[in-house]
């Protein structure tokens, strides 16, 4: 048995490497050139510390109330009703926020909501004249509020959808929208392998709401109309082995982003025993993420399932993230 471990490890080891070599062939960089054309970039920001741990290949994995951010159709990937909490010590000091709570409705169908917010501290306002600060401050903050149903169409077919609230404020103005997610999850009866699709952020163009003055006091009341940040992910997943104590979940996904160009994002994750996982993931052809490692612990407490986890990114000169997640089921 263990000689079937290490060989399967190798493998993937070599297809990992093997793609990273060739990405430049299998990914052309198109769309690069939309970087930035997209608003309420909040809404890329990954959730949970088990799926940002594999790489952001989640969507075909998606058994856990982080499914609410992921894939619609993973919320009845599980039995359990489930409450997740998320938290990221995010770039320049700004900190994100998840909760989310899946309720089973019968054992096809569950639905799901959830919250998000990124904020920071106040900032002082600077002008050119006043570069130490005015003596006033400015606020940023972004929230978003979801509602999400998803059924079991066949043993093997899950579809979800997920209606969504933001609003994006900086100081004197605000930007808030409608947005869609739509998912599919399907189990293709070769062993454990499944297959899933996520579009996520999809809706209209969305505009600054306020005016602000110039400083040769003109008000500015229009702005220019941006498009959010829909994604559209493909992947596939499946247990590389399997048994009583060791199980291992490989995950490759290819995300296609409305403002950048496409990209591949590859997972593994390891448990022992269903208590103690180790991860992994790589993001290829992105300018900054790449590497992400993590870990978690899956116990049971009072009855109920309680899961922690954390992990790390690495944005190269950005720095370092390191995010948190708690889980309980019941």
């Amino acid at each position: 048995m263990s000689g079937k471990i290490f060989k399967q490890i190798f493998i993937s080891a070599f297809i990992l490497l093997s793609v990273e070599q060739s990405v430049a062939q299998l990914v052309p960089v198109l769309g690069g050139q939309r970087a930035g054309t997209a608003a309420a970039q909040f809404l890329k920001i990954g959730v949970g510390a088990r799926a940002t741990a594999m790489g952001d290949a989640f969507v075909a994995v998606a058994d856990d109330a982080t499914a609410l951010y992921w894939n619609p159709a993973g919320i009845v990937q599980f039995e359990n009703n489930q409450i997740t909490l998320s938290h990221i010590d995010w770039l320049v000091d700004m900190k994100h926020e998840f909760i989310g709570y899946v309720h089973k409705l019968n054992s096809a169908s569950s639905i799901g909501f959830q919250f998000t917010s990124l904020h920071m501290e106040d900032m002082p306002v600077t002008t050119e004249f006043q570069q130490r600060g005015t003596g006033e401050y400015f606020t940023f903050s972004d929230i978003l509020l979801g509602v999400t149903f998803a059924s079991r169409l066949t043993d093997k077919f899950s579809f979800g959808a997920t209606l969504k609230y933001f609003d994006e404020t900086l100081d004197v103005l605000s930007m808030n929208g409608v947005l869609v997610d739509l998912g599919t999850y399907y189990k293709v009866g070769i062993g454990s392998a499944r297959f899933a699709v996520a579009v996520t952020n999809f809706g209209g163009q969305v505009e600054p709401s306020g005016s602000i003055r110039q400083n040769d006091g003109t008000e500015i009341t229009e702005f220019q109309s941006f498009n959010p940040p829909t994604l559209f992910r493909i992947a596939y997943a499946q247990e590389l082995f399997e048994n009583e104590k060791n199980k291992l979940t490989s995950s490759i996904q290819l995300s296609h982003p409305n403002d950048n160009s496409e990209n591949i994002n590859i997972g593994l994750e390891y448990w022992w025993d269903k208590q103690i996982a180790l991860r992994g993931g790589y993001k290829l052809n992105v300018d900054e993420e790449s590497l992400s490692l993590g870990a978690g612990v899956n116990t049971s407490v009072a009855g109920y399932s309680v899961a922690i986890d954390y992990s790390y990114s690495n944005f190269s000169i950005l720095g370092d993230v390191n995010r948190f997640s708690f889980n309980i089921g019941f």
